[in-house]
């Protein structure tokens, strides 16, 4: 395929990156995972953009980008619904979406999530850092777009219109419930402590970003504070020594030392990664038997959906 530039930044937003899946298999060695903080509207909008899932998306925060087309190009906008436009006009989101040479996309009011994902037909050209596209800037892997970068990819034009039906389309709220596998520092924490934390609500902070939502509400002070440093995972629950829990997301360190007193299910991270500052989030119990049978389901739904994608595919041939 053909590198050509797709698209000139006029507005670049608040925190527009390149995010895939992640640079997989170096946190050994301190190097963070990184990532598209949701992974499932990402990996839609690669599918129906006829990409492969793991391919880089502009991740696009609360305050969106201007960017003006320099070729024709079929592009798919999923995620936080940040009012996109083209010359003016709105853009159906979920759904494949021609724009040419000269058009103006524009990403303007927030009406509902946090971050949004741009996919476009034949994918990005982006430097690769560790095996993954991932901009983290904390460790020096890329950077957020800029006013007048110029964006490149290998556009192929595909059939516009292929869509997620409006009832497989996530809802986004301002108050979440997310499933939580207790573990695997539960006694570091009161049965007392261990109650009032999957029954009241907590408020998402301000300071929260890619590397973690900070939570406030009633503190739930751990009996033992230091462990011993081990991996965290995504969507891991620290407990901090005032009480405060921190939900760790995308960009998150290595490893960490304070006790967690469990992890979010991977199929409600996405719910934490569209909430907004200030929106409220409680948590309930989920064994693991059962947050690997919503993964199965979710990862099914995907799978579906690339092959109704590739059905498509085959007919725009015959």
């Amino acid at each position: 395929m053909v590198q050509q530039e797709l698209f000139q930044v006029i507005k670049p937003g608040i925190q527009t990156t390149f995010q895939d899946m992640g640079r997989t298999g170096y946190q050994q060695f301190g190097v963070p995972v990184s990532g598209a903080m949701d992974r499932f509207s990402l990996q839609v909008a690669n599918i129906l953009a006829g990409n492969k899932r793991t391919s880089p998306c502009l991740e696009i925060t609360l305050v969106g980008p201007t960017l003006l087309a320099k070729t024709t190009m079929t592009i798919v906008i999923t995620g936080a619904n940040l009012s996109p436009t083209c010359n003016g006009e709105p853009i159906a989101m979920w759904k494949t979406v021609r724009i040419e040479e000269g058009d103006e996309l524009v990403f303007g009011k927030h009406q509902s999530g946090v971050r949004a994902y741009l996919a476009v037909s034949g994918g990005f050209a982006t430097p690769a850092y560790f095996g993954s596209s991932s901009v983290d800037g904390n460790s020096g892997f890329g950077k957020s777009l800029e006013i007048e970068d110029v964006i490149k990819g290998y556009p192929v034009m595909e059939k516009t219109g292929i869509s997620v039906a409006n009832t497989l389309i996530p809802i986004y709220q301002k108050k979440v419930k997310i499933s939580l596998i207790e573990g695997p520092h539960t006694d570091y924490f009161t049965q007392a402590d261990r109650t009032t934390f999957f029954t009241e609500p907590y408020k998402v902070g301000a300071n929260s970003n890619r590397m973690g939502y900070r939570l406030e509400g009633q503190a739930i002070k751990p009996e033992k504070v230091k462990v011993w440093s081990d991996g965290i995972p995504f969507g891991g629950v620290q407990i901090t020594s005032a009480g405060e829990p921190i939900i760790l997301m995308a960009d998150r360190q290595t490893t960490g030392g304070y006790p967690r007193i469990g992890t979010v299910s991977s199929t409600d991270i996405p719910k934490i990664a569209q909430l907004i500052p200030g929106g409220e989030v409680s948590f309930k119990r989920v064994s693991v038997e059962k947050a690997e049978e919503d993964a199965r389901k979710q990862e099914q739904f995907l799978i579906r959906l690339k092959q109704f994608r590739q059905h498509i595919e085959r007919g725009k041939k015959a």
